[in-house]
């Protein structure tokens, strides 16, 4: 009897031990893959904030220029196709707080008539704000800016007769011809809004 049920016993015994190695094996490994299985989602997380982060950035820049150049004002710009100077003007004006567009016209005469400009007034090239008001010549960015900020009632715009050496565009050296900026009326009439006198005071 004791000789039968030694080996059963013993048999039992070994079933329940592999049965426990077994179950600690398993959880083991079960604990392994969890473990191992954590950085790729805490990967995967990671590049989704990133992804959303970069997302949010572009779109922050891209609103931030957009609501930067909007409050650029802009001058479209009529020219001869060939003026050289006017090119350089609108370098200038490019240079010191506006966006330009530039049109090339054959008939700028009748297109500084239909503006208001009488000929003694005139230059090479008309620039016209968004409202309308004009700039005849090489005035400088300066006074443009001041001009557009506060508007004199019963004006059309500003200009500069001719082409002064030495005015934004017109650079010749270190030369320089003292001229006046021209307010011009809406009755044709004209007020003098600024006198030049060094090639400093036009910036």
């Amino acid at each position: 009897m004791f000789l039968f049920s030694f080996p059963a016993k013993a048999s039992t015994a070994i079933a329940i031990f592999s049965c426990l190695f077994l179950l600690a094996a398993c959880s083991e490994q079960n604990s392994s893959e969890s473990i191992a299985k954590k950085p790729t989602t805490q990967k995967t997380s990671e590049a989704v904030i990133t992804t959303t982060t970069q997302s949010i950035s572009t779109s922050t820049s891209t609103s931030t220029s957009t609501s930067i150049n909007s409050k650029v004002p802009l001058l479209e710009v009529y020219k001869s196709p060939t003026c050289s100077c006017c090119e350089k003007w609108i370098d200038h004006i490019d240079q010191h707080g506006f966006v330009s567009k530039a049109h090339n016209q054959h008939d700028l005469s009748a297109f500084k008539s239909n503006k208001g400009i009488s000929p003694q007034y005139r230059s090479c090239h008309t620039a016209v704000s968004k409202d309308g008001y004009v700039f005849e010549g090489h005035v400088p960015a300066k006074f443009i800016h001041q001009f557009l900020a506060n508007p004199p009632a019963n004006t059309i715009g500003l200009s500069v007769p001719a082409m002064p050496v030495g005015t934004p565009g017109m650079e010749v050296g270190d030369r320089f011809m003292p001229y006046q900026v021209i307010l011009l009326n809406t009755d044709g009439s004209y007020d003098i809004y600024a006198e030049l006198n060094s090639y400093q005071e036009q910036f």
